[in-house]
């Protein structure tokens, strides 16, 4: 094992275990002014808010002056062959000084060439160019930012012919190579496994530990012989057993749940939170993944964020 409790605390870049909390979504900002965050933290999708003054970037304002905020974004393309573009990089250190992130994340994967973005996380081949590409990448970006970046292990359907090493390894040496944090999406994992055949414990395992900064839970659905990340369903039972087995394993980290399509009522989403505490106390949750029922994708970036509102005057109360 990696690390001891005692030692994940040391060894965690300084970043602190946040505890509980959920991605800011702007259909959730009038329960929140209305009855608080009743969480211990938000992440929010870092392009929903640059550039952004409007209605949601004045409660994010409010949030941040009460709660920590994690920036997780999709637009970074750390994977790409094109050059990294160095205004959208001004553009989140800026808005990460704004709202005193606590750390920046994004994906391990391509989103686009050129000037072209896809809006989708797009998957790498696992060998020792690309490892060595993402290497200088992600210290020109650590450099720009002037603070550790934090990566994500994306869901993936297919895998590339010429990899020459498994995925953990590959976001290992990653890790290791650049001192970067790690956002271990055991959701991901689960997917990734059932779609490539692998041991998703194993997969955990072998991770370095101290280097774990945050968990994402989801839901994913079942569509024929794939599972797919959508982001729409309460979390199964195997990425509960996943996520208990990564708590132990680091020490103790950030959890944050993801819900982008179907999105629920707020307080249905406090009460899917809650089952991590549950599930830290040894109560596990049995649910089911769910089967392809019209199959929705998540994309949690907000194209049309809505105008102000007769909110747009309220004040949150401490949660």
């Amino acid at each position: 094992m990696h690390s001891t409790s005692q030692g994940a605390s040391q060894a965690r870049l300084g970043l602190p275990n946040l505890g509980m909390g959920l991605g800011l979504r702007t259909q959730h900002l009038p329960a929140i002014l209305a009855g608080g965050a009743r969480v211990d933290w938000f992440e929010i999708i870092s392009e929903n808010f640059i550039d952004h003054a409007g209605y949601s970037a004045h409660v994010l304002e409010q949030l941040a002056a009460q709660l920590p905020i994690v920036m997780h974004g999709v637009s970074l393309s750390i994977g790409s062959a094109s050059p990294l573009n160095l205004e959208y990089l001004r553009k989140l250190r800026e808005l990460a000084n704004r709202v005193s992130a606590v750390w920046v994340s994004d994906h391990i994967c391509w989103t686009g060439l050129g000037s072209h973005n896809s809006h989708d996380l797009l998957p790498l081949p696992f060998h020792e160019s690309s490892l060595q590409h993402l290497i200088q990448r992600v210290h020109q970006v650590q450099d720009i930012l002037q603070r550790p970046l934090v990566l994500e292990n994306p869901s993936s359907y297919i895998q590339f012919a010429d990899s020459t090493m498994p995925e953990w390894e590959f976001i290992s040496r990653l890790a290791l190579g650049t001192g970067c944090g790690l956002l271990l999406d055991v959701n991901n994992v689960y997917v990734s496994a059932h779609n490539h055949g692998f041991d998703a414990i194993d997969y955990l395992r072998a991770l370095p530990h101290s280097h774990i900064v945050q968990l994402h839970l989801a839901g994913p659905t079942r569509a024929g012989e794939l599972l797919i990340d959508t982001h729409d369903a309460p979390v199964p039972t195997p990425v509960w057993q996943l996520y208990a087995l990564a708590q132990e394993l680091t020490g103790g980290v950030a959890t944050l749940l993801e819900w982008d399509a179907n999105v629920p009522d707020y307080e249905d989403l406090l009460a899917e939170l809650a089952k991590a505490s549950a599930v830290l106390a040894g109560q596990l949750p049995q649910q089911a993944v769910q089967q392809q029922q019209g199959l929705q994708f998540a994309h949690p970036i907000d194209f049309h964020l809505p105008a102000a509102s007769q909110h747009s005057h309220d004040h949150l109360e401490p949660a």
